[in-house]
């Protein structure tokens, strides 16, 4: 096996929301370390516009090639994706980088009422790459848009505290708007919407039920897609690491990662236990940072 084999894989997000990208990259790539970045000083992109986003992308990548020389790295945002892919393969041209597209190909493949319901933040809902996206994979479907930026915010701020109504109140909004229009799959195209997926789908089944639609409504996001991806381009390259080699624990040597100055919100530390990760530690290597005091 070759010695970069066993260099770790990064994913970035400008928050949480990769994280579930991470928990299904592990489980198709059990012999592989990961780091995770959340860029909490960027936090959010998704009103930012398409050059902030690029430059702040750019800058990330570069400082975690720089501490981690990692074999590649995930783009575990939309926003992201959409605003800063091109570039930062063209910036990084040895590093494997492979991004988020939102689900609207598989979504138009199974809605049975042709009409799709797609979340996305404030940036990315508008953005031409997602015209294109349709045009070409749903095409003779009716797409419903929705904006649903402050629910990028809750999911950072308030996910890991908030009770199941708080969590059913924060999506309604968004889902009930999808239900009246008539769509039968939602696509979360901004992958903070993953860790409320469920409460998305409970709540569009009863919104679904209350307006007595017939259609049951579906869930669709591109979790499966970008590790299958990975575990692809990785393969291609002669990277992927054995799984009889014997790495130690994943709790161990997959970390948390977060851009700006400690102390860290008590919330980063309770998704780092969620998904078994060290931290989080400062994205430059500067001293250990323990979670702010409540």
């Amino acid at each position: 096996m070759s010695p970069a084999a066993f260099r770790p894989i990064a994913l970035m997000d400008s928050g949480v929301g990769g994280l579930p990208y991470l928990e299904r990259a592990r489980s198709i790539l059990p012999g592989e370390a990961f780091v995770y970045l959340a860029d909490r000083a960027g936090f959010p992109y998704g009103t930012k516009t398409a050059h902030e986003i690029e430059a702040l992308v750019i800058d990330r990548t570069r400082r975690l090639v720089e501490r981690f020389s990692p074999k590649a790295l995930v783009i575990a945002c939309n926003t992201a994706s959409q605003a800063a892919l091109a570039a930062a393969r063209r910036v990084f041209p040895g590093l494997l980088i492979v991004g988020t597209v939102p689900a609207v190909k598989p979504a138009a493949e199974r809605s049975r009422s042709g009409v799709i319901g797609v979340m996305a933040t404030a940036k990315a809902v508008s953005d031409p790459y997602l015209d294109a996206l349709v045009a070409r994979h749903a095409a003779g479907k009716r797409v419903v848009r929705v904006a649903a930026q402050d629910l990028v915010a809750f999911v950072e701020r308030r996910y890991v505290d908030a009770s199941a109504d708080e969590r059913r109140k924060a999506v309604l909004p968004f889902v009930d708007r999808l239900v009246a229009e008539g769509a039968d799959e939602i696509v979360l195209a901004c992958t903070h919407f993953l860790h409320v997926a469920q409460d998305i789908a409970s709540c569009a089944t009863e919104q679904a039920i209350l307006r007595g639609a017939p259609e049951r409504v579906e869930v669709v996001d591109s979790r499966d897609g970008v590790a299958r991806r990975l575990k692809t381009v990785l393969a291609e390259a002669g990277l992927l690491a054995s799984r009889s080699a014997d790495p130690p624990a994943a709790a161990a040597r997959d970390l948390l990662l977060l851009s700006g100055a400690p102390p860290f919100e008590q919330s980063y530390a309770a998704f780092a236990r969620l998904y078994g990760l060290a931290g989080p530690l400062p994205l430059d290597g500067s001293p250990a940072a323990s979670a702010a005091e409540p």
